[in-house]
């Protein structure tokens, strides 16, 4: 099965953006960094989530993220679907943090259940049959509106939303131009999707010394 190995973010600045992710979410291996001067504009099709068990992690999360310099663009909240916030990173990623719980059953923690990355793309069936051709395995399907794929060992998940339906629930415009500064570590890159997001060849293992 294609696995994801982990998410590259373009950032500006590396090093600030590293203390901020291990400051706010305490990511590590999931999570690459490089430095990038690519050009970018308002919406850059996608966003990342953080599943939790419960409404007191989602707050403890977005209460980090926030002291470490990221800026609100849906305060957390209840829903019909849970509880949860979405928070824009000072590299300008979108992250969510939520939870499908609706109460509290314990103390918060700092552990997280899933990482996801949605990427907001313009066909949804037309995405799918570009993935399932490139060893991807759907495990959930709505139609022309949201995919997930099987994340068999992958510390990643991924689902495909409809672009405009993926900046509404982040809370801003679907509107953006030039790099998305991401690119997706994979047992199945190198390429780039119809969508433009770039794909690229984890790095084989290296070979144990004699």
């Amino acid at each position: 099965m294609a696995t994801i190995e982990s998410i590259i973010l373009d950032v500006a600045d590396p090093t600030a953006a590293d203390h901020f992710y291990t400051t706010a979410f305490g990511l590590d291996t999931q999570l690459r960094l490089r430095s990038s001067q690519e050009p970018t504009t308002g919406f850059r099709g996608f966003t990342l989530s953080l599943t939790v068990s419960q409404p007191a992690t989602v707050n403890g999360f977005i209460d980090a993220a926030l002291d470490a310099g990221a800026t609100v663009l849906k305060p957390a909240a209840k829903s019909l679907w849970g509880y949860g916030g979405t928070v824009q990173a000072p590299d300008g990623a979108i992250w969510k943090v939520a939870t499908s719980a609706k109460k509290d059953t314990g103390p918060a923690t700092r552990q997280f259940d899933d990482l996801v990355l949605l990427l907001g793309v313009a066909d949804v069936a037309a995405s799918k049959r570009f993935y399932v051709d490139r060893g991807l395995t759907v495990a959930k399907s709505f139609g022309r509106m949201y995919i997930e794929f099987a994340a068999g060992s992958s510390p990643v998940k991924l689902g495909l939303y409809r672009r405009r339906a993926l900046a509404k629930d982040a809370g801003v415009s679907p509107e953006g131009t030039g790099s998305h500064r991401l690119a997706i570590d994979s047992t199945t890159g190198p390429f780039t999707d119809p969508d433009g997001f770039t794909w690229e060849a984890a790095a084989a293992p290296s070979a144990p010394t004699p």
